[in-house]
């Protein structure tokens, strides 16, 4: 059973190393009206949700799917946005000219940040 545990242990680091070196640095934003989206219509898809910007919305081949966000510090002069947490969300919608990578929910930003931040470096995968 401890050999089992160690294994698993050590497939799960290295699995957050790779995930880790894989992400993609961006920025978010965040919005609060969820319904209608680009991707489901008047479909609820929650509140863990996000909206892709011109570069990633690929005429809507995004939508469905899901992101690891993390706040990586901030873009303005507001002290310590980050929080330290992350994020699972689902892009829903498109934000052409949102002024971010992505455009998160706002309980997805505040999540990760500080709302009062208002934009903030993130890393993505």
């Amino acid at each position: 059973m401890a050999m089992g545990m160690s294994v698993l242990t050590t497939i799960c680091v290295v699995l957050s190393l790779i995930l880790g070196v894989s992400a993609t640095p961006g920025t978010a934003t965040f919005y609060t009206n969820y319904v209608p989206s680009a991707c489901y219509r008047n479909q609820n898809n929650g509140v863990m949700i996000a909206a892709a910007s011109d570069p990633l919305w690929a005429n809507g081949a995004i939508c469905g799917k899901m992101y690891n966000v993390t706040c990586t510090g901030p873009t303005n002069p507001v002290p310590h946005p980050c929080t330290g947490n992350s994020v699972i969300v689902k892009i829903v919608d498109h934000c052409p000219g949102c002024g971010g990578t992505l455009d998160l929910s706002r309980e997805a930003f505040a999540t990760i940040a500080n709302p009062v931040a208002g934009i903030i470096k993130i890393d993505y995968h």
